[in-house]
């Protein structure tokens, strides 16, 4: 099978041929029909992560499952299936304790799995690699959902919707009437826009360095755009009666802008870091700032979400058409495609690439 392989940090990417093993007891065979390409995906390969390699990238996807293993009684093959990169043990003290998205087992960066075509071991990119052909993985990892939800649709469930939406509903807790400020309009940004903007949260203030995003901020449903320059927080002021924003969401991962997005908030508000971030990037606030602005800074994990129960929710919000995700697929790709998405991701173009394999 194919698949897009990275051998080194800021290395090319690669489609390469590999072999995955059989599906052993309890795992599965999943064919890809769709993958998103994620920032997630990026973090791997410019150095904000250090994953071993070589590494199939990939984890936003969803497809049929073709192979079913001995004791395997989630699903059969022939269903259609989200990945979950974080499937939680529902055994630690996190999962007891009702937050499965900070399970102690879960979220591993690579997991080794499978070989190159010259006899190398082989890793995968969040347990799945699925920027490939097809994936083996456990059956915790797959979530069954309806065959007439389109694959690209699905696919994008498993990471950007679902981390987007979360942050909003179930980290952040965005109510109607609340001001929200979104800085950084990935796939994830924008899906947080359309998250607030569903929950009556006006004004929906979106924020990018690129003025490209405009268009996509409006379609996702954002009020105002408003480039993320030095007028900045003057411009969000000026919508919020002086005080700044109820809700800021930091989709982007830097410590720049975790600082905007602390300053556009007003007193008492909240500031919520979605992206993911290199560990050698500090966030520098004062004593007497976080003393006397009394805002909270939290970070959301994967949208705070239950997979199994929120991916089957969304699924059913897009065949409802309360959900459009269209706004968010800006580019389709064959997987020999993939690496040119990686290059306009890094860039700041569009919005989710998906890769259809």
């Amino acid at each position: 099978m194919r698949a897009l392989v990275a051998r080194a940090v800021g290395g090319p990417l690669l489609v390469e041929e590999v072999e995955l093993p059989a599906p052993g007891p309890g795992e599965v065979r999943v064919a890809i029909r769709a993958a998103g390409v994620c920032h997630s995906d990026l973090s791997m390969v410019n150095g904000t992560l250090a994953p071993p390699y070589p590494l199939v990238l990939g984890h936003e996807a969803a497809g049929v499952v073709v192979e079913a293993g001995a004791d395997v009684d989630r699903v059969a093959p022939g269903a259609h299936v989200v990945l979950n990169w974080a499937p939680p043990c529902r055994q630690c003290w996190y999962c007891g304790h009702g937050e499965p998205w900070l399970c102690e087992r879960a979220g591993s960066p690579a997991a080794a799995r499978g070989r190159t075509s010259t006899g190398e071991p082989l890793h995968v990119t969040l347990g799945l690699g699925a920027l490939a052909d097809e994936v083996v993985v456990p059956q915790d990892a797959v979530i069954p959902v309806p065959a007439e939800l389109p694959f690209d649709a699905a696919a994008l469930l498993g990471c950007a919707v679902l981390t987007g939406v979360g942050a909003v509903r179930r980290t952040a807790r965005v109510a109607a009437g609340d001001s929200v400020a979104v800085i950084g309009l990935g796939g994830v940004g924008l899906s947080v826009v359309s998250a607030a903007r569903a929950a009556g949260a006006d004004p929906v203030l979106a924020v990018d360095v690129s003025p490209a995003k405009a268009e996509l901020a409006g379609a996702a449903g954002a009020t105002d755009f408003l480039l993320a320059d030095d007028s900045l927080g003057r411009a969000i002021r000026a919508r919020t009666g002086g005080r700044g924003v109820d809700h800021a969401l930091e989709c982007v991962g830097r410590g720049a802008t975790i600082r905007t997005a602390w300053r556009a908030t007003r007193r008492g508000g909240q500031v919520t870091v979605v992206g993911m971030g290199a560990k050698d990037d500090v966030v520098g606030l004062s004593a007497l700032d976080i003393f006397h602005s009394a805002r909270t800074l939290r970070s959301s994990v994967y949208g705070s979400s239950d997979p199994d129960r929120d991916v089957p929710e969304l699924a059913r919000a897009v065949l409802d058409g309360a959900l459009d995700l269209a706004p968010l697929i800006t580019d389709r790709t064959g997987l020999d495609g993939a690496a040119a998405a990686f290059d306009r991701m890094a860039r700041g173009e569009g919005a989710r690439t998906v890769v259809l394999p």
